[in-house]
């Protein structure tokens, strides 16, 4: 099985994709650990600022020594150099809040998974025509689930995951799934960047509720 498939399965089975970004080394590592022990197994960091480059690179380095069978993506990649950079590093997939084809490329040729973000037909088109196996639909507070109800049936078989103000609360989950999506991104409202209390805890209950969502 190729990379791709292997990280777009494990998003499929895992139904969420956590994400946040923290310019602290330690900090940063320490909310990966809490993340994989609560069972995360595919996570997103995101490049938002000056020490995404260093922060990520340890990242890996200790996911490669500690967390066996965890993936780790990098998000908010808009242009092409920041690619790159992040495919040379090891990332696993690239999620980026826009359409850019040179990414699109880079990663394709890459053999990763590209997750691009779409707010409209057009370019949930745009994005199939790149090859996107797996759609962000971003702001998903904006959107919300009757935009996935009301486009599924004109991207039939296209993969769908909301980002940005989808809540740990399983009425919330379930009228996402139950409109089409396959997982659903989640940042803020799941992890504080600078608070680690509680964290292990509320994602043992963001993925148990995920599990209740998805169940027809």
């Amino acid at each position: 099985m190729n990379k791709k498939k292997e990280v777009l399965e494990a998003i499929l089975k895992q139904g969420i994709l956590p994400l946040f970004y923290n310019d602290k080394v330690d900090e940063s590592v320490a909310l990966v650990r809490t993340l994989y022990k609560a069972g995360v197994r595919v996570f997103e960091f995101t490049n938002r600022g000056d020490k995404a480059e260093d922060v990520f690179k340890e990242l890996l380095s200790v996911r490669d020594r500690e967390m066996s069978g965890l993936y780790l993506g990098i998000g908010t990649i808009k242009n092409s150099r920041e690619a790159a950079l992040f495919i040379d590093m090891g990332a696993d997939f690239i999620v980026s809040p826009i359409i850019n084809p040179e990414v699109a490329t880079l990663v394709n040729e890459a053999g990763l998974l590209w997750i691009p973000g779409c707010m409209t037909p057009t370019e949930i088109y745009r994005a199939q025509e790149y090859d996107a196996a797996l759609i962000k639909l971003f702001p998903a507070n904006i959107l919300g689930p009757g935009f996935m109800s009301a486009i599924k049936d004109l991207f039939k078989g296209q993969l769908f995951i909301p980002t940005g103000g989808v809540d740990i609360e399983i009425n919330n989950l379930k009228s996402w799934f139950e409109a089409g999506v396959c997982a659903v991104g989640m940042g803020s409202k799941l992890i504080d960047p600078k608070q680690i209390d509680g964290l292990e805890e509320k994602t043992v209950l963001a993925l148990d509720l995920i599990r209740q969502a998805k169940q027809k």
